[in-house]
């Protein structure tokens, strides 16, 4: 009975969660322009967004492995990808330049203040959050290990369907 009593717990916490729509806050694109990322979650686009700083190697070891991925997934699944950097003020200036070599091709954006990992009370990154279409929150991941972006893109790909 207590097994039946758990999983209904877990289906029902799954089931709110699901709805929980991705807060809105106001971060800076790396060229400095101020921008709310519900500009970013409200285009009707599955979207994942990538909680990260320069000082993270599983962070970056994470975005490279998607960087080889993303194109396809956006031809395929027509998702929208969102690196948001929570770099403080001495670790920001350093992003543009690092974007640029690694060549990631995702919208970067910058948390400075950490206003989402308040908001979505996260407190270690990498921390990847998947967005419907409506921009409800319906996945979250926390950490980076080999092989997690091929389960993020069967997340993505239930639901493009």
């Amino acid at each position: 009975m207590k097994y039946l009593f758990a999983f209904a717990l877990l289906v029902v916490s799954t089931a709110i969660f699901a709805q929980k729509p991705f807060p809105s806050a106001t971060l800076k694109t790396i060229e400095g322009k101020s921008v709310d990322i519900k500009s970013y979650t409200s285009k009707g686009k599955i979207t994942v967004i990538s909680f990260w700083a320069t000082w993270c190697s599983p962070c970056k070891r994470e975005l490279d492995a998607i960087a080889e991925l993303y194109p396809s997934w956006k031809e395929k699944y027509d998702v929208e990808f969102i690196a948001i950097s929570i770099d403080d003020a001495r670790g920001i200036a350093k992003v543009p330049g690092m974007v640029k070599s690694k060549g990631w091709e995702y919208t970067v954006l910058s948390d400075m203040n950490s206003t989402l990992p308040q908001l979505l009370n996260f407190k270690q990154i990498p921390q990847s959050y998947l967005l419907d279409q409506k921009g409800n929150i319906v996945y979250s991941h926390n950490g980076y290990n080999p092989g997690d972006e091929f389960e993020l893109e069967e997340k993505i790909k239930k639901l493009a369907k």
